[in-house]
């Protein structure tokens, strides 16, 4: 080592404040590229005290808060990275839907009025409760004019399967929904997508939970895939899918809400299509026939058109 090497090693920093012999020679033992940042936080600690003197008790009882508040620092980040890895690890809680259509007798509008408006409010008041509740999301729309076989339908979503139940059962003992058929119903759930959306990463997520949009109209069907997609490798299908999911990103206009039913009802999925344009929905089914995927459907029916209402709206244009 030179001369200029050494005094270089040897140096101390200018200092602020007064130290003692035995302070600078603590010093010297610390390596001379942080010693100046040593001696300045050495310095903020005895200001901080209210100490003008640094001496080797100085240095001492600065180092070891030092220490302290690194070994409590380090404490902190581990803490937060351990929250952080629960928080992405733990199993997101997952939503129960339901779609449940219903086809009015005729021979309740041949009941006296009287008894058609007490039915009519009776079920109202039960609608009215549970829209009202913070256990469910309840949407109405109607199909009145546009298919035979239902005339209205109601958007169920919950974190408790057995609300679906306790308020149909409600339903059913109102005047109006003794004459109410329930001609279909689909039960589902919501799940994270084993497929990566490489058009929009964001929406893998939005498959755990379900927050319906305000478009004027709704889409719904059944879906079943052929055996045949499930023997592909997950990455043949994965490739697939992207041309799938590349298509449904030209039509921004068309909200998915894809909810799965393996297992608890008779279909492997149920989709549902948000949108206040029924043509680009149409072009989207169109142009979905046409991919890869689509060899590989084995059912994708009864197509459900529906109109969004309020319950009020809903109920009333059974002609009530």
């Amino acid at each position: 080592m030179s001369i200029d090497d050494k005094e270089l090693e040897d140096s101390m920093p200018a200092t602020e404040l007064n130290w003692t012999d035995e302070a600078i020679v603590r010093m010297k033992n610390v390596p001379f590229f942080i010693r100046k940042s040593v001696v300045r936080g050495i310095e903020q600690y005895a200001k901080d005290k209210g100490v003008n003197v640094v001496d080797a008790d100085v240095v001492s009882r600065a180092r070891q808060e030092r220490e302290g508040a690194a070994v409590a620092d380090k404490k902190r980040k581990e803490t937060a990275a351990a929250k952080e890895e629960t928080e992405n690890t733990k199993e997101v809680k997952r939503q129960y839907v339901n779609f449940s259509f219903y086809k009015l007798d005729p021979a309740f509008c041949r009941l006296p009025k009287a008894d058609q408006e007490r039915g009519k409010k009776e079920f109202m008041t039960v609608l009215e409760e549970y829209d009202n509740s913070d256990k469910m999301i309840l949407l109405s729309y109607t199909m009145v004019g546009i298919r035979a076989d239902a005339d209205i339908m109601l958007w169920r979503i919950s974190y408790e399967l057995e609300e679906f139940q306790k308020m149909t059962t409600k339903l059913r003992q109102t005047g109006l929904g003794t004459y109410l058929t329930v001609v279909t119903s689909y039960l589902s759930m919501t799940k994270r997508s084993i497929y990566q959306d490489m058009f929009n990463p964001e929406h893998e997520e939005d498959r755990t939970h379900i927050i319906p949009g305000k478009a004027k109209y709704l889409f719904i069907y059944p879906f079943v895939k052929k055996r045949e997609w499930y023997l592909l490798t997950k990455f043949t299908r994965q490739g697939i899918m992207d041309e799938h999911i590349y298509v449904g990103n030209k039509y921004p206009s068309v909200k998915l809400n894809t909810t799965y039913s393996f297992g608890i009802d008779d279909f492997e999925f149920v989709v549902a299509f948000e949108t206040d344009y029924p043509q680009d929905f149409l072009d989207l089914v169109m142009d979905l026939r046409e991919t890869e995927g689509s060899r590989f459907t084995e059912r994708d029916t009864p197509i459900f058109t529906c109109i969004a209402v309020s319950l009020e709206d809903a109920v009333s244009s059974l002609g009530i």
